[in-house]
């Protein structure tokens, strides 16, 4: 027991700083992305190639004045941020990151809880860090700071409908909530893959995931030409910061979700270890995040709320009615 409680507080650790460190190199890459596909430089002058730009950042973030407006609810405003940071790193707990190996004599699975209710505990962990920046905008005490926390309410709910519901689907199919369970079963190749069965699915889980990470062009909560920065305006220094490391992870999440839940997981691709495999899909979608919000613009919020409850709903509830025939079938 005691080498079990060892192991797992140097799961958390490593998750944790891991993370944090990829969340904050996260925004130097999406910036060189970003200048790429605008034809700029990016980050070119702190260090070699910008590479220090992170090291910057951060120590601007930490020496900023912490600032609380006048008239606000302190408590709330101050608590916020942590919901949103802290939200997105639990969230990480029942994901299988990596194939299981052997370290000193000991096999270590790379994952902090096998639950068997993984995928559950990931949707609610992440609907619970909707409450940051709702929370923040209320209690800010600030006109465009109230319109971000209502956009966060109509926008972050609403897609959790379809967020949950897309994945209802391939649950029905393998039979288990676990994510291990998950990636078990397209161990036997390409061709067993969810994401050629279920391809509604996967777009529909892809399209809420981008809504409920606030990226553009769904980012209603924080639209500077409408609402300044929505529910981070009265924000400074590393509370400020926190929220945007809790959208950076939740960002490398979602793509490692994706990637177990429909591209095979961490299961080997034709001579491609698993490791490096799912290494592969992750930064794949890191990238497929950052190429969006290059190349569209600005949605505005009925168009989103439009698309979600006439057309992503509806197709949802479709997809599940199909599968359910189809598992149905086969078993009579």
């Amino acid at each position: 027991m005691m080498g079990f409680v060892i192991e797992t507080c140097i799961k958390v650790l490593l998750v944790v700083l891991i993370f944090f460190a990829l969340a904050g190199f996260s925004t130097y890459i999406e910036r060189k992305v970003l200048a790429f596909f605008q034809r700029r430089l990016g980050p070119a002058i702190v260090g070699p190639f910008g590479i220090l730009q992170i090291l910057a950042d951060g120590i601007k973030l930490f020496t900023k004045e912490d600032i609380v407006p006048s008239g606000a609810n302190s408590l709330i405003f101050r608590i916020a941020p942590v919901i949103t940071a802290a939200t997105a790193f639990i969230a990480m707990a029942p994901i299988p990151f990596f194939p299981e190996f052997e370290l000193f004599g000991r096999v270590i699975q790379p994952i902090i809880s096998d639950i068997n209710v993984g995928i559950l505990f990931v949707l609610g962990v992440g609907a619970a860090g909707l409450y940051g920046p709702l929370l923040g905008g209320i209690s800010a005490n600030s006109k465009y700071s109230l319109l971000g926390a209502a956009r966060t309410a109509i926008q972050l709910l609403s897609f959790e409908v379809v967020s949950g519901l897309s994945l209802l689907a391939p649950i029905m199919l393998v039979g288990s909530l676990s994510l291990v369970d998950i990636n078990q079963y397209q161990s036997n190749g390409i061709t067993n893959w969810l994401i050629f069965s279920q391809p509604l699915a996967f777009v529909l889980f892809l399209f809420a995931g981008y809504a409920e990470l606030n990226r553009t062009p769904f980012d209603l909560l924080e639209h500077e030409a409408e609402i300044i920065a929505g529910y981070a305006t009265e924000y400074a220094g590393m509370r400020w910061g926190m929220f945007f490391i809790g959208e950076y992870a939740n960002m490398i999440t979602l793509s490692f979700l994706v990637s177990l839940l429909f591209l095979g997981g961490f299961n080997p691709l034709w001579f491609i270890p698993g490791g490096i495999a799912i290494i592969l899909k992750v930064m794949f979608f890191i990238f497929l995040f950052m190429w969006v919000r290059a190349a569209f613009p600005h949605i505005r919020p009925d168009q989103l709320m439009g698309m979600c409850w006439k057309v992503l709903f509806p197709l949802a509830l479709l997809n599940i009615l199909i599968t359910g025939i189809v598992v149905l079938g086969g078993g009579l």
